[in-house]
């Protein structure tokens, strides 16, 4: 069957629905690639119209697990191990080492995780210093089949760019095809299947030391990026600190967050 036709109309509502659910934005130069992917989705979901999709999506009390299956169509997950290696280890070296030394069992949440990359190379990171029994590591993302990968402990080959590094070597195993990582790693993250539009569930959580979102809010509006910062914000204990990806910036959301400097990393700290 031929894609289906997507009208500058349905663009529209179809894109605020999309936003208004799971917080993507997508604004009209990106308007051919969401036809491509919903008009796909919805032609393999058996329907004719990308109209009548859409009353489905918004108005049908059974339309929870096809949106599931078009979030998992939208959302790209773009992620590898050791990716911007050096925010976590400042994070590691400068907030969750001193917590523990301290006493303290720290909480980190690495949201919008994808597919586990990053939770799982702060988890080789703390097993290389000692420390992974005594932190508590959160990862959420919305995608259920990318949380589904997460917690196999695989990854495919792209998930290693370069050498990998001396800490991480003895429990990452890298073949021609695939990348294994010791599953007792992954079975010490708490993987939970979280949307960040959604208040109750990311309020659920509790409060973190340590929050990683990073290079995720350029996917939102800045409205939607502003709503989203709040609700992390709302989520750190006293001098926790969120880290963003290092192309990202909250300046300009006039948030309450105070950005500082450690180790030559910026983050951003919640003012007690």
């Amino acid at each position: 069957m031929p894609p289906l036709p997507m009208s500058p109309q349905v663009f529209s509502i179809l894109s605020a629905l999309v936003a208004e659910r799971i917080g993507l934005h997508f604004d009209v130069p990106h308007a051919p690639i969401f036809a491509e992917k919903v008009g796909a989705r919805a032609v393999e979901a058996g329907f004719e119209s990308l109209l009548d999709y859409y009353y489905f999506l918004r108005y049908d009390p059974q339309s929870q697990r096809e949106l599931d299956s078009l979030i998992e169509a939208l959302v790209v997950g773009e992620t590898y191990l050791f990716r911007e290696l050096a925010p976590l280890e400042a994070a590691v070296d400068d907030l969750i080492g001193p917590l523990v030394e301290a006493g303290r069992r720290p909480r980190v949440w690495c949201a919008a995780c994808a597919t586990g990359e990053e939770p799982h190379t702060l988890a080789l990171l703390l097993a290389a210093r000692g420390l992974l029994s005594a932190v508590d590591i959160v990862a959420s993302d919305i995608n259920a089949a990318a949380l589904s990968r997460a917690r196999s402990s695989r990854f495919s080959r792209r998930a290693v760019r370069a050498d990998v590094p001396a800490f991480a070597a003895s429990r990452l195993r890298v073949e021609e095809r695939e990348v294994t990582i010791d599953p007792g790693l992954t079975q010490r993250i708490d993987w939970r299947r979280i949307n960040l539009m959604d208040d109750a569930a990311v309020a659920d959580l509790g409060t973190f030391d340590v929050i990683f979102c990073r290079n995720v809010l350029i996917y939102f509006s800045d409205e939607t990026a502003r709503q989203v910062i709040e609700r992390l914000g709302a989520r750190l204990a006293p001098d926790g600190a969120l880290f963003v990806g290092i192309s990202e910036s909250l300046l300009r959301f006039g948030t309450s967050l105070r950005c500082e400097e450690q180790s030559g990393v910026f983050l951003y700290k919640k003012v007690s």
